[in-house]
């Protein structure tokens, strides 16, 4: 039977996208069949759903999330390393590590986002969750993972989230290590980063040398994997861009040869605002902030703004993600990601809700299948009370979610009151 979705405001999440009034979306077997002038006769033998006037677009795209993390802020710091071997080390501890994975993945899903891009997880962790979704025996959103990146001895993440890789052949040989649970993408751990910063002057040092890097992009590619570099500072933006690297996460301060490998490389920035702000604005009980951690964040936000303003001016793909299990960066508040994008990059609302939709999609490599509201594309969607064009605050709480036809009324996920109450102080 088919479903038709009437009565609703739809917003297509094209770049010129417009309120369509009148129109029904049809979906059968997952998929958009239809946006039509509604009529009774077009609606005779479907499943309607009235949407009782609320604003209809695609689900939202997170390109950048850390599904393991709450991002709930801990009374004592946490030890990262202690914790990912422990869930890592027999088959009991793993089921725990996927359990939490899976629950937080479900938060996602419930938060309006059908697709999150991870970027970095332990073991197997991600992949399984994503498989067992789609098999559905767990509800969640299309996850595309790299399960555990790689980085360098010292390096961000080194030996938690990430492999650690001592030569250039070994770096290659990991790739194909990770290669074998089937990822989406590969993620190395090109710098250091606000986290792990010694000294004031820039937030993430070259960590993983040349050679590495394109050992490393050079087997991705010729397995057929585009690779996401986390890159918070300016030698490692260029150093990851000449070397085969296709998405810088994060960002920094852009020059002219950054901008000339962007277009070269025909590669994508991803945004992440989300775990900068709370550093730039000195929130409590982040457990790391030292003083070198928090001045380094302000140059850090304004290189991610000045870079991500480049390339709108450019016209070099730029995407959102929010960096999910960072503190006070949670798995169901992508809206605020979009919400900065809008405070901090000076873009409209429109511009913010095509970047976190179809944008994301094309960035993602599924824009042939998702990220707007078009006819043969996967009915991916969700429902807001007002119009998101005037107040993007009603991204907050979703209406309702359809992830590839599958609908979920009136979604719930349990927020953490703390987290609310402080971010909600920066808007």
């Amino acid at each position: 039977m088919k479903t038709a979705y009437c009565n609703g405001i739809i917003l297509d999440g094209t770049k010129n996208m417009v309120p369509q009034y009148g129109k029904t979306v049809f979906v059968e077997n997952g998929i958009i069949t239809g946006i039509e002038d509604t009529s009774q006769e077009a609606l005779s033998g479907c499943e309607v759903v009235d949407l009782k006037g609320k604003y209809l677009l695609p689900g939202l795209i997170n390109l950048h999330a850390h599904l393991p993390g709450s991002g709930k802020p801990e009374k004592k710091p946490l030890k990262i390393d202690f914790l990912v071997r422990l869930l890592t080390s027999n088959a009991l501890l793993k089921q725990i590590g996927y359990g939490l994975v899976a629950k937080n993945a479900k938060v996602v899903l419930m938060s309006g986002v059908t697709t999150v891009r991870a970027a970095g997880s332990p073991a197997d962790f991600d992949s399984r969750v994503r498989d067992d979704i789609k098999r559905g025996k767990r509800v969640g959103p299309r996850i595309l993972t790299p399960n555990c990146a790689i980085s360098v001895e010292g390096g961000h993440m080194a030996g938690s989230f990430a492999y650690i890789a001592h030569s250039k052949e070994e770096a290659a040989s990991l790739v194909d290590k990770i290669a074998e649970d089937k990822p989406d993408l590969i993620k190395l751990m090109v710098t250091g980063g606000i986290m792990d910063s010694d000294s004031f002057g820039e937030p993430g040092v070259l960590r993983m040398p040349p050679e590495y890097i394109k050992a490393a992009c050079d087997q991705a590619h010729e397995l057929g994997y585009k690779v996401a570099a986390h890159c918070e500072g300016h030698v490692g933006v260029i150093e990851a861009l000449k070397n085969g690297v296709d998405t810088i996460e994060h960002g920094c301060m852009p020059n002219d040869e950054i901008i000339e490998l962007f277009k070269a490389r025909n590669a994508a920035h991803v945004l992440t605002l989300s775990p900068a702000i709370p550093y730039m604005k000195r929130l409590p009980n982040i457990h790391n902030m030292t003083e070198a951690a928090a001045k380094n964040s302000d140059i850090l936000v304004t290189g991610m703004v000045a870079l991500a303003k480049k390339c709108i001016g450019e016209n070099i793909l730029l995407g959102l993600g929010t960096d999910s299990g960072c503190t006070y960066v949670t798995n169901y508040d992508f809206w605020r990601e979009i919400n900065y994008f809008v405070k901090y990059c000076g873009v409209d609302n429109a511009y913010a809700i095509h970047t976190a939709t179809l944008v994301n999609a094309k960035i993602a490599g599924i824009d042939s299948f998702t990220g707007s509201l078009e006819v043969g594309k996967k009915a991916d969607m969700i429902a807001v009370e007002k119009n998101p064009l005037e107040d993007i605050g009603t991204l907050r709480n979703v209406a309702m979610v359809v992830f590839e036809g599958r609908r979920y009324d009136d979604p719930k996920v349990k927020k953490y009151e703390e987290v609310e109450k402080a971010l909600d102080s920066l808007i």
